[in-house]
């Protein structure tokens, strides 16, 4: 069975279990699920049950699909992803962002749980993403290029959409929230990066580091959707405090920024709406 014909029959299987189309494709990170659990008209579907979906194996990825309507907007969420380090190839890792196309999702939003480099960050805040540096060895689009999905060299000036970018920011200025802005470094992880590749990364640009996001704003741009980008600054990246970074950590700070971050994200919807 071909990429293509795989992609296509996990969207019919998708389809046959929610009459919605979604306009929004939302990629939830480590512990930042619970918009999902708001949505009205909600249809829940485990990723191993659709098929060729690659399965999360992280804590604080729960592997399920749910599409509903939120602020009025018809949205497909992913309560979590894969990543290059469990073991999935690149075009694995972006299945799932091509099935949402597929469905009708012109929009993606993606979000993370990342460690913060610009030391005047701090854990809790959120990161509107304005550009990316791909350092995790690899490109979703690499091998044959599908041609129905998208161009073999597709243009990536604007990684991160202005327009949606300038909505989120206007919708934090509504809420009262503080959200920085900065450059994210995707690296293939599991380990956390060293003190040295810290420093490295500030030389490159980059504001915050995770492992994740990449492949899939790649693989979205690829389709034609429009990105927005949001990290949640779980932690101080290594070397800048003086104690070792620990996961349950990071998932502690993303679920206690979690209201804050769904609200952001309800009021983004709205506005979209």
């Amino acid at each position: 069975m071909s990429e293509l014909e795989k992609l296509r029959a996990a969207a019919e299987f998708i389809r046959s279990h929610s009459p919605v189309s979604p306009r929004v494709g939302l990629v939830l990170g480590s512990g930042l699920g619970g918009l999902a659990d708001e949505f009205s008209g909600a249809v829940r579907i485990p990723y191993r049950h659709i098929p060729h979906f690659p399965v999360s194996s992280v804590v604080g990825h729960p592997g399920n699909l749910v599409l509903g309507w939120a602020e009025g907007v018809a949205v497909a969420a992913m309560q979590g992803r894969v990543h290059p380090y469990e073991g999935y190839s690149f075009a694995e890792v972006v299945f799932p962002v091509r099935v949402l196309r597929l469905l009708g999702a012109s929009i993606l939003v993606v979000t993370n749980a990342a460690g913060g480099i610009n030391e005047s960050f701090r854990p809790g805040q959120l990161m509107l993403i304005r550009d990316h540096l791909n350092l995790m060895g690899d490109n979703p689009l690499r091998g044959q290029n599908l041609e129905e999905l998208g161009p073999r060299f597709p243009d990536m000036t604007y990684p991160y959409d202005p327009a949606l970018q300038e909505l989120a920011r206007q919708a934090a200025d509504e809420l009262g929230l503080e959200m920085v802005s900065g450059v994210y470094a995707g690296l293939s992880g599991p380990s956390y990066e060293t003190p040295a590749e810290i420093r490295m990364l500030r030389k490159l640009g980059a504001d915050a580091v995770g492992m994740s996001t990449v492949p899939e704003t790649i693989g979205a741009h690829h389709m034609g959707m429009k990105v927005l980008g949001i990290s949640c600054i779980t932690n101080m990246a290594a070397g800048i405090l003086a104690r070792k970074l620990d996961h349950a950590e990071v998932m502690a700070i993303a679920e206690r920024v979690q209201v804050q971050f769904v609200s952001l994200l309800r009021k983004v919807l709205g506005r979209l709406a």
